[in-house]
């Protein structure tokens, strides 16, 4: 079936990329189709990423101790 792209901009990308992985114009939109379907099955969303980074956070031990403002706003220039 074909496939026509009218659009110059796309054409353009399209035959950039085809150089640069030295495959056919056919196979350049195949290859980067599938590789952009692939990232999106992996992807993670964001709030599974999060709630993994918190929940590593929060697997370390309480120290008791309280965070020192004036030690934190010397480090980050502030007055």
């Amino acid at each position: 079936m074909p496939f026509h792209v009218r659009d110059i901009e796309t054409d353009a990308l399209v035959r950039q990329l085809a150089r640069i992985k030295g495959l056919g114009l056919t196979e350049t939109i195949k290859w980067a189709v599938r590789r952009e379907l692939t990232l999106e099955a992996e992807a993670t969303p964001l709030r599974e990423r999060i709630a993994a980074l918190r929940a590593e956070v929060l697997r370390r031990p309480a120290t008791g101790l309280e965070a020192d403002k004036a030690f934190y706003d010397d480090l980050s220039g502030e007055p």
